[in-house]
């Protein structure tokens, strides 16, 4: 039976954000795990963060937070992969992977940058925080989950050997918590073979997709910025009456 109610969680990906979640979220929904949450359907609807939020504080409704979803990759679903692998026995547990030193370039130019960093799509997240406090509020979930105490580089995250030493033992303790029948440790190069092996669902005849996580990230960022400043503009305008 499963313990988390009406919802149906039958993979949970447990591997860091920048790991090809975005390729995993398509490949899983072409497979027929659909759909496939993934951070991308937070950022396209904020008005979840107060979930999300419960949750950091203990107090989870998974059935609610996922709705329909068959699967789950990238944060935040990643960061509760614990709780999820509990929550749903019967679901198998995906751990992406990837070089480290790759991904942390990956993860700094744009995750860190967005907390931390002085260029253009930072200080356009920044802009828009001043003028919309649904945004200013993801920001702070966002510093919680990855910088603050209870945050996955909470140990450090200034110099790329912090954030590389952290993405090993996340990857380790993963290994050591999700019993080996239920984890496929997998890197997207390896292909449909043991991803379709793992789920125990045929290989299909057209090569694994790829998607860009990182053009995506940077054009939900600074898309989403430009648009909330230029909204802003427009209504100062009508109140001043110039529009």
């Amino acid at each position: 039976m499963n313990t988390a109610g009406d919802a149906t969680i039958e993979v949970i990906g447990a591997g860091l954000p920048r790991t090809g979640t975005l390729t995993q979220k398509v490949a899983l929904e072409q497979l027929g795990f659909a759909p496939s949450y993934h951070w991308v359907d937070l950022l396209a609807d904020l008005s979840q963060l107060e979930l999300w939020e419960r949750a950091m504080d203990g107090e989870a409704d998974w059935p609610q937070m996922f709705g329909e979803s068959r699967s789950t990759v990238d944060w935040p679903g990643g960061y509760f992969y614990r709780e999820l692998s509990e929550a749903y026995p019967d679901a198998k547990v995906l751990l992406s992977v990837r070089n480290p030193e790759s991904w942390e370039r990956s993860f700094r130019d744009t995750i860190w940058t967005m907390s931390h960093g002085t260029s253009v799509m930072p200080l356009l997240a920044r802009a828009r925080a001043e003028i919309d406090p649904t945004w200013e509020r993801y920001l702070a979930f966002v510093d919680r989950m990855f910088w603050g105490p209870q945050g996955t580089f909470a140990d450090g995250h200034a110099e790329p050997g912090e954030l590389i030493e952290q993405m090993v033992r996340h990857t380790e303790q993963v290994k050591q918590t999700i019993p080996a029948d239920r984890l496929l440790v997998w890197e997207v190069g390896e292909g449909w073979g043991p991803l379709c092996e793992f789920l125990g669902v045929p290989e299909p005849d057209s090569p694994l997709p790829h998607a860009n996580d990182r053009d995506t990230f940077l054009d939900r960022v600074i898309t989403g910025a430009l648009n909330s400043l230029e909204q802003w503009q427009q209504e100062r305008r009508v109140e001043a009456g110039i529009a």
